[in-house]
């Protein structure tokens, strides 16, 4: 395997779409949806992209923040009380990587979309609401413990470019040119 996009691949066929584990699952009436945790979804993201984790704040990788969910459902953000708002204006710059899987993780597609073009309609408009609900002059017994929204799959679906689609456990299409572009636009 010579490049990122190969080689996520092979991370994402040997420890997401992992067939023995899955087959173990079924076997022990286990779920198989949810079984895989988002540090793995990230380590995907990092192998995919070539970027190295950012650290315990802030964007997963470097230039790039990485999200999965089920097909045709919403990516989740979530942001804190304390390092949230430097989060929110930090995402108006990374690249966002999304991963949507079948819940057999049979089918993958991941799209990214930068974050300026997610600027307006999402960070922007969630800021006021994050300041609100982490409101410091309110008791911290009424404030809320975390801050979550969410970009709905379809805003994905019809914004996002598509980086790889996979389908039942092989490439359907990649375009290596594309990850190359959008490495482009945020610093490493």
């Amino acid at each position: 395997m010579s490049n990122t996009l190969d080689n996520a691949f092979v991370f994402y066929s040997r420890h997401i779409y992992d067939e023995e584990k899955i087959n173990l699952l079924r076997s022990h009436n286990l779920k198989v949806a949810g079984h895989v945790p988002s540090v793995l979804w990230e380590l995907f993201g990092s192998i995919l992209t070539g970027r190295r984790g950012n650290g315990v704040t802030g964007a997963d990788l470097q230039g790039w923040e990485v999200k999965s969910s089920a097909l045709r459902s919403a990516y989740e953000y979530q942001y804190h009380l304390n390092t949230g708002e430097a989060k929110l204006l930090e995402d108006c710059e990374v690249n966002h990587l999304f991963c949507s899987y079948s819940t057999d993780y049979r089918d993958l597609v991941v799209k990214a979309i930068p974050g300026s073009a997610l600027k307006e309609p999402f960070f922007d408009a969630w800021l006021p609401d994050y300041r609100a609900n982490y409101d410091r002059t309110v008791g911290s017994a009424s404030r809320r413990q975390r801050f979550r929204k969410s970009i709905s799959y379809g805003f994905v679906q019809e914004h996002g470019r598509t980086i790889l689609e996979v389908r039942s456990g092989e490439i359907y299409s990649r375009n290596d040119s594309l990850l190359d572009e959008f490495n482009r636009l945020v610093a490493s």
